[in-house]
């Protein structure tokens, strides 16, 4: 079915649950006048990115009263939003949850946690330990957060259990110079956000944030690619943004008639050549 999606690229506070959260129900009230059916907000975007030691002090359990409101607001318009999510055995993740209908439709915690650079998120977090489709009323999607999508293996592994929509939360702070002099880490995510959605033939919606913390500068350019790789839509860069698009069903549909990858990927081949890396491995 065609519907239409919302990416709130906001600047969230560091730290700040209930002012981040407020901001939050503002674009979704807006998402709704606008007729979206479905927002995405960024990564960890209840809380900010560089948490450090603060991450005990905002994480949120399911049963929270920051989550329950987002479930009542679901009701109206699905949700995907990043958080820090802490465990009844008290660990701490960077997660994202898909919310509609007044439920938790999908937890996914981030599996991939960077270390290099100026990152550090494991010394602060546990991993995840699973990548899962799930469905939804506009049909069956996964969801990645950041770092995540630049492992092959995770969108090939939800695009496998069926997901033709990819939702990406990101947290992406600006680095580097590309060859064409524009921000380096601008150019690789529209790269690989393109590249992802042409050779797994389905839509990536792509949520970033913007800002700084700490003296890094967040850069958004948050965008939605259909199956071709085609930009479909883009947020300013720099500055918060409400970005929407209309995904329009009948252009997966020409995607996979006109280069069926999905159709012809062999996963018993795949399984069975992972299966003889992994023997070789341990001998």
């Amino acid at each position: 079915m065609d519907f239409t999606v919302a990416l709130a690229q906001i600047k969230p506070k560091l730290g700040c649950l209930a002012d981040n959260l407020a901001v939050m129900e503002a674009a979704v009230a807006r998402g709704i006048e606008e007729k979206a059916g479905l927002v995405l907000f960024p990564e960890l975007a209840l809380t900010g990115y560089f948490l450090k030691d603060l991450v005990p002090e905002v994480a949120l359990s399911l049963d929270s009263p920051e989550i329950a409101r987002l479930k009542e607001l679901s009701r109206h318009i699905a949700i995907a939003v990043g958080f820090v999510e802490v465990s009844p055995d008290y660990r701490f993740f960077n997660a994202a949850l898909y919310l509609e209908g007044g439920d938790i439709r999908h937890l996914h915690r981030k599996v991939y946690l960077p270390t290099y650079g100026l990152f550090d998120e494991q010394r602060y977090l546990a991993q995840g330990e699973r990548f899962r489709a799930f469905d939804t009323r506009f049909g069956r999607m996964g969801l990645l957060v950041c770092e995540d999508i630049w492992h092959l293996s995770a969108p090939y592994i939800l695009a496998m259990d069926g997901a033709t929509t990819l939702l990406c939360l990101s947290s992406s702070p600006g680095r580097g110079l590309s060859a064409e002099e524009s921000l380096g880490s601008t150019a690789a995510w529209q790269k690989l956000t393109a590249t992802t959605a042409m050779f797994l033939n389905c839509r990536v919606l792509y949520c970033n944030r913007v800002g700084y913390e700490d003296g890094v500068n967040f850069w958004g350019g948050s965008e939605v690619v259909d199956p071709s790789g085609a930009v479909i839509a883009r947020g300013r860069t720099f500055e918060e943004d409400f970005v929407l698009a209309v995904i329009d069903e009948g252009a997966l549909r020409r995607e996979r008639i006109f280069s069926p990858m999905m159709r012809d990927e062999n996963l018993f081949i795949t399984m069975k050549e992972l299966r003889r890396i992994e023997r070789e491995r341990d001998c």
